[in-house]
Formats: C-alpha cells, structure tokens, sequence
C-alpha cells in the first residue's frame, strides 16, 4: 500500500504596496499569458492594502480578494479608512511589498530619502517586525542601487537587517525570464534568522538573450485589432512629439521598452506608426493575461500597467519562495 502524499502547506501572505495585483498575481499563480501556463502556487493573500483608488478597484475586480484602501502610514497608527476591510493581520508567513519607487528611479528627480515616498519603505519594515513572518520580498527599481552613492540599499538593507533577517538582493532583468520587456528590478529578500533559516536562493533566468519573447510574440496578433475589440484594447491618441520621453517608435523583432506609470498619455508607438500601443498591448508586455481587466479608464490602466510588477516575474520569484520555504521552514 503507497503512503499518500501530504499536501503541501499553504502560506499566507500580506501584500503592501499591492498596486493593481502584479506581484499577487504572480504568488497566486493559476494563470495562462503568451501562450505559455502558470501553475498555482502555495499562497493564500489574506490582506492587502495600496492607497490608488482605481489600483484598489482593479485588484477587487480580478482577485475577489479584500483589499484596503488608504494610507499605510496612517493604518499603522491604527487609522483605518471607514469602509476598510479587516485590520492588518498579526502574523503572516510571507510579505509583499513593491514599495513605491518613483523617489528611486532614475528616470525620476532623484529626491530619495529626501522624498516623502521615498520613505515609505520604513512602513514595510514596520510590518515586518510587527507580524515576524518567515519570508519577507520587497521590490524596487534599478535606481535604487546608485542612490546617493549606494548608502539607499545600504541603510534599505541594515534596517531590515536590524529585525533579524538574511537580507539579499538582486538585480533581475525581466527579459530573462521570459516578459517581453527592457525591465530591471531589485527583488530584495528577507529570511527570518530566528527560524534558523539561510540566505535566499534566487531563481535561475529562464530565456537567454537569443531566447527572449519579442514584441511581435507577445502582441503581433492585437495589430490589426479594432480599438475596443478586446478588454483594454484602446490607445491615446496624444501626437508625436519628437524628442520627448515615450515617443519611441517600437520594434516587433525585439523586447518592448520599459512600461512606464508617468507617461501622460506619450505610452511607446506601434512598430505601425500609425497609433500609440493600447493599454492591453502594454498590459500584455507586462504579461498580465487578457482576461486581467483594468479599470476604470485607459489612462488609470497605463498607469496601473507601468507601477505592476510583471506577473511572469513575480510567479518566478514566488517559485522560488515556494520551493525555500518548502525546504526549510
């Protein structure tokens, strides 16, 4: 008689900073993009929280899964938004945290710590120390690691590492991991020493640089698309303005550009020249699956799109943290 294998455990995760669900979607898992299939992963999200209205909305929607709207400062206080959902939980196995980096990148002003979202990390490692979970991945952008000469995520890195934690970080190019895009990421993680756990083992790239999915895999078939024939698919129609950010003309036989938040409308061309890549096109770039709708308005979808992480990206990691966790804890 064969013994019967025991389920696996399920972990449960708290995810700040959740934008639209990028980085959930990737540890749920369960989801089919670029013709390729993404398994469920061991990872139940019991509580979420961002402060976008129209992100929050947008989770809601594709996940069912509760989400609380407001400010995570001012949650920590114990201030909680009058049509919240549950209060934060007082334990989790895992947090997510892509916390906010436009005071990080380089494409923005720099401002860092001088910047009041540049400070927001510090609310992720409150989180951290209060709920003492075994795992804990934050992400940010390539920036982050040239700000003020390295001393960013160095102090990022002594803070968490203060609450007792193996803390290690990456830069990951998405590209090598199968989405269609020019994207670079810090994955920093955490792993609870008290628990006696090691240092984090990240995942290995999947897609070399002959290998990568180009822009016409990922949307070639969406060119000839009418506009509204498909979920998201609609396009700005702001003009070409020679020389500015975002008026790249993209090219099918290569990866995408990087899918920015703050475009004001000036989102990458088609290799057609004759529109502006639709919100599902760069939704697609990003690897969120068509049946992954964004509300309420294609400028809140840009936005919502370029501040996700790749979901393709984020299961990967989630693999990993899958497979860690499996092993030792």
């Amino acid at each position: 008689m064969t013994k019967k294998k025991s389920p696996l455990k399920k972990y449960t995760v708290t995810s700040l900073f959740s934008g639209c669900g990028g980085l959930d979607l990737g540890f749920k898992g369960g989801f089919s993009v670029l013709g390729k299939k993404y398994g469920q992963r061991s990872f139940d999200i019991l509580w979420a929280n961002d402060f976008d209205e129209n992100a929050c909305f947008t989770f809601s929607k594709n996940f069912g899964d509760p989400i609380v709207c407001g400010d995570i400062v001012q949650i920590l206080r114990g201030n909680y938004p009058e049509s919240s959902n549950p209060k934060i939980p007082e334990k989790a196995d895992v947090i997510l945290g892509g916390f906010p980096c436009q005071d990080f990148s380089l494409a923005g002003k720099r401002k860092g710590f001088a910047g009041g979202r540049g400070l927001l990390y510090q609310s992720m490692v409150e989180v951290v120390k209060r709920l003492r979970p075994a795992l804990f991945v934050a992400e940010n952008v390539r920036g982050l690691l040239s700000m003020n000469n390295g001393a960013a995520i160095a102090t990022i890195i002594k803070d968490f590492s203060d609450l007792g934690y193996n803390v290690v970080y990456k830069l990951h190019h998405a590209a090598d991991f199968g989405v269609p895009q020019n994207r670079e990421r810090v994955i920093i993680v955490g792993t609870d020493k008290k628990r006696n756990l090691p240092a984090f083992e990240y995942p290995k790239s999947t897609h070399d640089n002959e290998e990568r999915v180009t822009l016409l895999d990922a949307i070639g078939d969406l060119e000839n698309k009418k506009e509204g024939e498909l979920p998201n698919h609609y396009w700005s129609k702001a003009k070409m303005f020679p020389g500015t950010q975002g008026n790249t003309i993209t090219s099918p036989d290569k990866i995408g550009p990087t899918m920015r938040a703050e475009h004001h409308g000036n989102i990458e061309w088609h290799w057609n020249k004759k529109r502006r890549l639709s919100a599902r096109e760069a939704a697609r770039i990003q690897t969120f699956p068509d049946d992954f709708i964004f509300y309420p308005s294609t400028s809140s979808a840009y936005k919502q799109i370029g501040n996700a992480v790749p979901p393709v990206l984020g299961w990967h990691i989630a693999t990993a943290v899958e497979k860690f966790l499996n092993k030792y804890l």
